[in-house]
């Protein structure tokens, strides 16, 4: 497939890696400079693009960026693009980072928000894993223990499309329902970046409780902040999966 991203940070940037290596038609844009960018581009064996040209000319575009750029993105950048051009965002809220949006501490559904700054439909994907786990975490089909990815969205084709990416990337597929529902893999939640098999994943997905996760999020996020050296990945697992979990 031909595949678009926008973003090389740690989700973006292994995601153009990795659906390289699995014989995808690979470009990346992001907002360094172009020679920077090119460079970039070549360590992780894709092409390099600008914005425009990202989006331009492919089957599905990855949203990976800080959710609160997402905004700045300019108009009609994928509103304006085919239907049948699957748009799929990564992205996670953390008001420490992208400062407080008033319509998410009010309850609405970040993808859902996404989708509307955006102008159109989108999956929810990725956004509920590790990118340790997403380096190194990915098994063949069939393996034992292999984790598994929740994908949310109102199209069914469209989830497919990402469901067959994540498969190539490593991983399981887990349907999480609508968009509305992704809020059930959003940071704080029992499947937020916890490595859990197909049938524990769908548990933790239908064990999520309305408006619990944001506190959890902020008490994973304070205890993070007061260690004095970067957290593995296996010290961010055993948080989440004894808060959120």
């Amino acid at each position: 497939m031909k595949i678009g991203i926008i973003g090389t940070g740690s989700i973006g940037a292994t995601l153009a890696q990795k659906l390289a290596a699995a014989g995808h038609q690979v470009k990346v844009t992001n907002t360094r400079q172009p020679d920077e960018l090119a460079k970039k581009a070549r360590e992780l064996g894709v092409a390099p693009a600008t914005l425009p040209e990202v989006v331009q000319d492919v089957d599905v575009v990855f949203v990976s960026i800080p959710l609160h750029a997402i905004p700045k993105l300019p108009a009609g950048l994928l509103r304006d693009l085919p239907p049948a051009v699957v748009v799929a965002d990564t992205s996670n809220y953390y008001p420490q980072r992208d400062e407080k949006i008033d319509a998410l501490e009010n309850g609405q559904v970040e993808s859902v928000w996404v989708a509307e700054q955006l102008g159109r439909p989108i999956v929810k994907a990725y956004n509920n894993i590790l990118s340790q786990t997403l380096v190194a975490g990915g098994t063949a089909p069939g393996t034992p223990g292999r984790i598994a990815i929740s994908v949310a969205g109102d199209d069914e084709r469209a989830k497919q499309v990402v469901a067959a990416l994540i498969n190539d990337t490593g991983f399981d597929v887990v349907d999480a329902g609508s968009l509305a529902d992704s809020w059930r893999q959003q940071p704080g939640t029992p499947a937020y970046c916890t490595e859990l098999t197909a049938p524990e994943l769908t548990q933790a997905l239908a064990n999520a409780v309305p408006g619990k996760a944001p506190q959890i999020r902020d008490q994973i996020i304070a205890q993070l902040t007061q260690r004095g050296t970067p957290p593995t990945r296996e010290d961010l697992l055993a948080l989440n999966r004894s808060l959120g979990m």
